[in-house]
């Protein structure tokens, strides 16, 4: 029974890699991908598919970029390997939220991790202030930067909350 549900599974990653490929997107499977299309999806934006740019820009206007953080519930939405020094890195490491005109933090359901229970619109000027304070305060070069619901809901703006759920529970 197990297997028949495995080979299921893999059949339809096949297919939707299939469909991907034929869009352009040769790793379906590549970290956070599937996150960002829901988040793109909800939002009406256009996904930037590549590791090195952006998640998504504006519909018809490439220059209007969008960067996604995303959490289940109960985390944090991390921008990875920011460095804190020496300071041509930190300028780079920043310039991944500065390039942005928006940022959003978009929380998912604990139990069902597909399913998006809201998004934060955050200014990427508030953004920044605290990614320098974090950064100022690290032991270390390289850094996580890390925002919570919390965080966002104080600083941000709710743009998407799912329509029928308060909170999924575990089943």
């Amino acid at each position: 029974m197990t297997q028949r549900i495995y080979r299921k599974i893999i059949t339809l990653i096949l297919e939707a890699a299939g469909l991907a490929r034929s869009i352009g997107i040769t790793n379906l499977l590549q970290p956070g991908l599937v996150k960002e299309m829901i988040i793109a999806d909800i939002l009406g934006h256009e996904l930037i598919h590549s590791k090195r740019h952006a998640d998504a820009h504006a519909p018809g206007n490439p220059d209007e970029k969008y960067e996604y953080l995303s959490c289940k519930e109960g985390g944090t939405g991390q921008l990875d390997r920011m460095f804190k020094e020496p300071d041509d890195k930190r300028a780079d490491s920043l310039s991944r939220i500065t390039r942005n005109k928006k940022i959003y933090l978009a929380i998912f359901y604990k139990y069902e991790q597909t399913k998006c229970k809201s998004i934060y619109e955050i200014d990427p000027q508030v953004v920044i202030k605290e990614a320098e304070r974090q950064l100022d305060r690290s032991r270390n070069a390289i850094a996580h930067v890390g925002f919570s619901e919390g965080w966002a809901k104080r600083n941000g703006y709710l743009v998407y909350a799912y329509p029928s759920y308060g909170s999924l529970k575990k089943k």
